[in-house]
């Protein structure tokens, strides 16, 4: 091929989830739909990274400010439930599992590459504690060494707060494993046995 061909092949071999092949076919199918498939997926894009940014309450992606679970007012407002990232709080709400609210990190505690607290939407969680009405904080974080920092990171943080009822969803997951990619009856029954975190 050439070097434009090679270029767009290794910026789609970057996507989370692709790999050599299915970079390629994806690349071949965009070049070869008489490039109307292209256009459209690049105003997709353009349109969505200039039209979203994390709701300043709990960080999910939304138009404006407030995302639609944090506006909702059927929303049970007194238990939010922590997860890493926005693909979490999507593969829960598509559960239908949990009716609270949310909180997204943008990831979890790990020095070791380079992930501080200072990386992590905690300043919003604790702006949202001060404000009140929350009883109960779930943690739905991965079952590995950073997940647990990260649980052990906000119980300290909030210990200021001692009406705060810790919990952790009870994981039928492999050690390491997160939410995203769980299935609905794995995620309800981890809501259902959520245990106190201790």
């Amino acid at each position: 091929m050439n070097n434009s061909y090679d270029t767009l092949l290794s910026h789609l071999r970057k996507l989370p989830g692709l790999g050599y092949r299915s970079a390629e076919r994806i690349a071949i199918h965009l070049l070869t739909d008489k490039a109307e498939s292209g256009k459209d997926l690049i105003q997709a894009i353009e349109d969505a990274q200039s039209k979203l940014s994390p709701c300043e309450d709990c960080g999910n992606l939304c138009e404006g400010t407030l995302c639609e679970i944090c506006q909702n007012p059927s929303r049970i407002k007194n238990t939010i439930c922590i997860v890493e990232n926005v693909l979490d709080l999507m593969a829960i709400e598509r559960s239908g599992t949990w009716n609270g609210l949310y909180h997204v990190l943008s990831g979890k505690l790990s020095p070791i590459h380079g992930v501080l607290p200072e990386h992590l939407n905690f300043k919003s969680l604790v702006s949202r504690i001060e404000r009140g009405a929350v009883d109960e904080v779930i943690f739905a974080l991965s079952n590995d060494i950073e997940g647990n920092a990260t649980c052990h990171y906000i119980q300290d943080l909030l210990s200021a707060f001692p009406n705060i009822h810790f919990s952790q969803v009870g994981f039928g997951l492999p050690s390491g494993g997160g939410v995203t990619f769980a299935d609905a009856s794995t995620l309800k029954s981890a809501f259902d046995g959520r245990r106190n975190y201790d």
